[in-house]
């Protein structure tokens, strides 16, 4: 990809980027960015909900995700961040991904997740970083460093890289360590997802009826002191690390717009409805 042009004073600003001041495309840096982007860009689905247009070329990125102050999903979320870096002097390669943290390995799920292979210039061939702004409340608010299995500590959690095996063994998983057991988040071959791909299942996961995205309004968002809110249609939750701190329904949809305000910085006009669960 050639990179295009992005305002990073305006993005930067919105992320509150508070890194290494030169912005070298050191392994700091994008560390910092990662965890600055996720813990103030909301995850969210609600234009998919609202039928909405949702373009994916970097001028209507930085007006919705910078300007307008929304979220979006992972194909909004990661294509900005893969601007940002590129802009920045990292090498940068989209890769698509199954999500499987709900589903679970043994089913077919559609390979409709973005996320960035990063690496830093001057670093030995083969030495890349796995970024991901865009897996709602599994995102991970670290790098990943690919290529081996050890367990990695982050911010918010611990993650890790492993091999497939059996019918898996062209593929790797992302897992989690969450209540005593690893889990996968997602799984790859290595496989680019270059922008007709990204293109189409864009657009398969915000039109077709059976998308989860059009089934539930969905929100997430990291916080600074380790924590995460996330929305499932008519549930909220904030948990801190393992802990629940605080659970409770949504009750209607003037509720529901308060949720979003306060919890996920999306201020949403008042009347708005989203079709899902009377909400």
């Amino acid at each position: 990809m050639v990179p295009s042009t992005i305002n990073l004073d305006a993005y930067l600003a919105r992320i509150g980027y508070d890194g290494p001041s030169d912005l070298a495309p050191t392994l700091e840096t994008l560390a910092r960015l990662q965890l600055c982007h996720a813990t103030t860009i909301p995850f969210e689905n609600l234009d998919v909900l609202l039928a909405r247009p949702m373009p994916l070329d970097i001028a209507s990125l930085q007006q919705k995700l910078i300007v307008d102050k929304r979220g979006g999903y992972c194909f909004e979320q990661n294509t900005l961040l893969m601007h940002v870096l590129l802009a920045l002097g990292y090498q940068v390669t989209p890769r698509a991904a199954r999500v499987l943290f709900a589903a679970g390995r043994g089913q077919n799920t559609p390979r409709t997740h973005l996320w960035c292979e990063v690496q830093l210039p001057g670093s030995p061939a083969g030495e890349s970083w796995a970024v991901d702004v865009g897996i709602g409340g599994l995102t991970p608010t670290a790098p990943l460093r690919l290529g081996t299995t050890e367990a990695q500590p982050t911010p918010h959690d611990v993650r890790r890289i492993v091999p497939g095996d059996g019918p898996h063994t062209l593929s790797k998983f992302h897992q989690i360590h969450i209540d005593g057991i690893w889990r996968d988040v997602c799984e790859f071959t290595g496989e680019a997802m270059p922008e007709i791909d990204r293109e189409v299942a864009h657009w398969w996961t915000s039109t077709n009826p059976a998308s989860k995205f059009r089934q539930n309004i969905l929100a997430a968002l990291a916080t600074r002191d380790g924590g995460r809110h996330t929305l499932a249609t008519r549930e909220y939750t904030h948990r801190l690390g393992s802990t629940i701190v605080e659970r409770f329904q949504i009750t209607s949809g003037e509720h529901l717009r308060e949720v979003l305000a306060t919890r996920f910085s999306l201020a949403i006009p008042e009347g708005t409805t989203f079709g899902i669960d009377g909400l």
